[in-house]
C-alpha cells in the first residue's frame, strides 16, 4: 500500500479523531516536500555543482533547480549570480514516493540511528532534517560520488502547530528519537 493510499484510508481518519478535528478538511497533510544543498565549494569547483545536480536528481526524480548568490559577498570569494546551490521542490505522487523511501529506506541506513529529533519543527507544523552523507539513499552508488555531501530535507505540512504536524508524521511513520 502507498504512503498515499495509506494516508487517505488509515492515517486521515485517526488524526480526525485523535486531534478531535470536526471536518476532515482540517486534517494535517504534506503539502510539499524540498530537497536543498548548499554548495559553497561550487564558487572554486565547478565539478561539484555538476555532481550535486545529478545525484540530486537520481534521489528525487525531477529536474534540479541551481539556486543562485543574491548579492556578492568577497570574504567568501561569491559574486552576484554565482551558483551556491541546488533545490528540488516535490509535490503530488513524486513527494508521496519520496517520503516513502525516505522513512523506510534511507533514514535506518544511517549509521548509530536512533531516530530523528523530534524538535526540529518551526513552530507551525513544518519539519526540517538535515542528512549528512547522501550515500543513504539506495540510488546512489557509493563508488560513483567524488566527496560526500548533506542536505536539508523539509517537510511543510498544513499542520497549524507542532503537535499537529508531530502527530502526522509520527503516523506517517517518521522514526522520532524518544527523550
Amino acid at each position: 500500500m502507498s504512503l498515499k493510499q495509506r494516508y487517505r484510508e488509515t492515517i486521515q481518519p485517526k488524526l480526525l479523531k485523535d486531534l478531535s478535528l470536526s471536518n476532515i478538511h482540517e486534517v494535517p497533510k504534506v503539502m510539499k516536500v524540498t530537497v536543498n544543498r548548499g554548495l559553497g565549494e561550487a564558487a572554486q569547483n565547478p565539478k561539484a555543482l555538476e555532481a550535486s545536480i545529478a545525484e540530486l536528481a537520481t534521489i528525487t526524480g525531477q529536474k534540479v533547480v541551481v539556486t543562485r548568490a543574491k548579492k556578492a559577498i568577497a570574504s567568501f570569494k561569491i559574486r552576484q549570480g554565482m551558483p551556491i546551490g541546488v533545490a528540488v521542490t516535490l509535490r503530488g505522487e513524486r513527494m508521496y514516493a519520496f517520503l516513502e523511501r525516505l522513512i523506510h529506506l534511507a533514514l535506518p541506513r544511517i549509521r548509530d540511528f536512533r531516530g530523528v529529533s523530534p524538535k526540529s519543527f518551526d513552530g507551525r507544523g513544518n519539519y526540517t532534517l538535515g542528512v549528512r552523507e547522501q550515500i543513504i539513499f539506495p540510488e546512489i552508488s557509493y563508488d560513483k560520488i567524488d566527496a560526500i555531501r548533506g542536505m536539508d530535507i523539509t517537510i511543510v505540512t498544513s499542520a497549524r502547530n507542532d503537535e499537529e504536524g508531530r502527530a502526522l508524521l509520527r503516523e506517517m511513520g517518521m522514526p522520532f528519537r524518544s527523550n
